[in-house]
């Protein structure tokens, strides 16, 4: 039976995993080697300003729908003021026109038509299917009793073959179907990743056409300390400035950690919420990794790292469009590679990130972890890469704000590495394995085995085991994973909503 549990990182997952841990009577300690909650989900101050490195929207935002009494339980949601945009995202051709994906289907359905005309079929089944998708937003399972699962199953199961078709065609390849030039290449901008599933996308902008993709009031840092409260209310202990760097194994058991300055703690069963590659191959050194745990590491995609350029300006953006997609004048060069297009957001939104009339933007470029690690061993050219990096993007700023240049009063650039740091998340990427038309199938509970071959006692959650991660498959995670160790045990699962 287990009595005691040691959770390795406070991430939503790590955080899930305690919080459902001490409401199923286990005694759980989570141990992080930062000195805040929420990993990845996370914001940072700067000079009275607040940049947000996570949440653009989160699902289960709706009272009622099914991931939103996960977050109720998780004490995440409970009066934090929700905020649902018009707008996903803009798209900006260099003759002025813009494609608009507006979240309320209907209006979107209006606008492309205007758009495009001679695409009318292919907007209408996109449109059709975003519709069909709103049933995900009260069908999805959050684990709450066999009924509830059969009624789930039995409500997906008309959505299945769209689901099916469309997990494997790629936006790229959704795009391509429409005749206009300018929707085309914008549709394939929107998420402008290799082989990313077009399903993705209707199901995202099915959530919000329902109201259940906003974003929390506060941002990241808050969202986690919501969570990180709700652990320590019921119970729960957090160790910060704790990595640890070896998982014990007895008789192919875990049965605690090391940490970094060895001391060492044990437990009946160990959970990792950090980084799977770390977990797998340093803290147990590559020992119970198969030939099909090895593949994953050796040949899956992952989301590229990022670079992050966030600014603090004293100037009101609120009447701008708060996400908007557009081509600089010439291409630039950002750490090597060429741009041709811009991705800028404001917060305004959120009065909490920044002094009155103020605003912070946040642009973001996927990079080369290669790169940024060869420049991190000399850092002068490391901080002379970043410099140039603030000053290109706010040169591109200059012309689409005029004057803004000078209102700038805070910069700051997080690279790959910077990630890498604060995380231990391996090459610095956001959100581990990219879903793709390969692997969309190995969706949240399904696909990823949770242990590892040969090792009792030992769990793994969050994004590595869940294909596309996410703050929702995180938090489902660590809930599904002590849901598995109470049946082990021959315990109901229960949960409990503050």
């Amino acid at each position: 039976m287990t009595e005691s549990l040691i959770i390795i990182g406070a991430g939503i997952a790590g955080l899930s995993a305690g919080c459902y841990g001490q409401m199923n009577g286990y005694r759980t300690q989570i141990f992080e080697l930062h000195d805040k909650p929420g990993g990845l989900c996370t914001s940072w101050k700067r000079k009275g300003y607040t940049f947000d490195g996570c949440i653009h929207w989160l699902v289960g935002s709706k009272a009622g729908s099914n991931m939103n009494r996960v977050w109720q339980e998780l004490g995440a949601t409970q009066d934090r003021q929700m905020v649902d945009h018009e707008e996903f995202l803009r798209v900006e051709g260099p003759d002025g026109k813009a494609f608009i994906i507006y979240t309320d289907v209907d209006r979107l359905e209006r606008h492309l038509k205007e758009l495009a005309p001679a695409d009318t079929k292919q907007i209408d089944e996109l449109c059709r299917m975003i519709r069909r998708f709103t049933r995900l937003s009260e069908s999805t399972d959050s684990g709450s009793g066999f009924l509830n699962k059969i009624v789930s199953a039995l409500r997906m199961i008309p959505l299945m073959p769209a689901m099916i078709k469309y997990a494997k065609m790629s936006i790229q390849e959704f795009a391509a179907r429409f005749t206009d030039p300018f929707l085309r290449q914008s549709f394939a901008a929107v998420f402008d990743m290799p082989d990313f599933p077009v399903i993705a996308l209707m199901m995202t902008l099915a959530w919000m056409h329902m109201g259940d993709a906003g974003y929390p009031i506060g941002g990241s840092l808050e969202f986690a300390r919501g969570i990180e409260r709700r652990y320590l209310d019921l119970g729960g202990e957090i160790h910060y400035r704790s990595r640890v760097s070896k998982i014990l194994v007895e008789n192919d058991r875990a049965v605690g950690i090391r940490l970094t300055d060895g001391t060492e703690h044990r437990a009946d069963t160990v959970i990792s919420a950090a980084d799977g590659h770390a977990t797998i191959f340093d803290m147990l050194e590559g020992k119970y990794a198969d030939d099909k745990v090895r593949g994953y590491y050796d040949e899956w995609p992952i989301f590229q790292p990022i670079i992050q350029v966030s600014l603090g300006v004293n100037r009101d953006l609120s009447d701008e469009p708060h996400m908007v997609l557009f081509p600089p004048d010439e291409p630039i060069v950002i750490a090597g590679e060429e741009r041709t297009q811009i991705t800028l957001k404001h917060y305004c939104y959120d009065p909490t990130l920044a002094p009155e009339d103020k605003s912070v933007l946040a642009l973001m470029f996927p990079s080369n972890h290669g790169y940024w690690k060869e420049l991190s061993g000399e850092q002068e050219r490391y901080d002379a890469e970043k410099k140039d990096i603030a000053i290109k993007v706010i040169e591109q700023l200059e012309k689409r704000f005029p004057g803004i240049g000078r209102q700038v009063e805070v910069v700051d650039v997080a690279t790959p590495m910077t990630f890498e740091r604060y995380t231990g998340n391996w090459q610095g990427s956001m959100e581990g394995w990219l879903p793709t038309t390969k692997n969309m199938s190995m969706g949240p509970g399904r696909g990823m085995d949770k242990t590892l071959p040969g090792l009792d006692g030992f769990y793994m959650v969050g994004q590595w085991v869940e294909p596309g991660g996410g703050l929702p498959p995180a938090a489902t995670s660590g809930r599904g994973v002590i849901s598995a160790i109470c049946k082990r045990d021959g315990k109901t699962f229960t949960t409990e909503t503050p």
